[in-house]
């Protein structure tokens, strides 16, 4: 039992569940702005063309079971806003990513090698008997 809490331990304190853990708390607070925006500033909007208040209201009920389409709606468009966020999100760290890798190729090109130096001599020559 000593030896797998040790290896709990370990499995805890590496960097990777840290930064899991960090994620995760962060995305559940990302999520309720997200709903928030959805609820109090787009729905009542797009309420307006839809002559209702609220699109969580828009149901219709067959046999007695409701059907709450409305709340369905409001989950696609949360779900659409948070994946256009994370992709934006992740363009921009590729973007940051691609300039740190294209730095150092742009460094200067290595000087001539002894055969080009060669090379650049006999045409020197050359060109001062021609």
């Amino acid at each position: 039992m000593k030896k797998f809490m040790e290896e709990f331990r370990q499995f805890i304190a590496r960097g990777n569940v840290m930064d899991m853990a960090v994620g995760v708390i962060i995305g559940g607070a990302f999520s309720a702005i997200t709903t928030s925006l959805i609820n109090d500033i787009i729905m009542p909007f797009l309420g307006i063309f839809t002559s209702s208040i609220s699109f969580a209201q828009l149901s219709f009920t067959i046999n007695g079971a409701v059907i709450a389409y409305g709340n369905f709606i409001q989950a696609i468009l949360n779900f659409a806003i948070m994946a256009l966020v994370v992709f934006c999100i992740i363009k921009a760290m590729n973007k940051l990513h691609r300039k740190k890798e294209e730095a150092p190729q742009q460094a200067a090109p290595p000087g001539p090698s002894a055969e080009e130096k060669l090379l650049m001599e006999i045409r020197d020559l050359l060109k001062e008997k021609g």
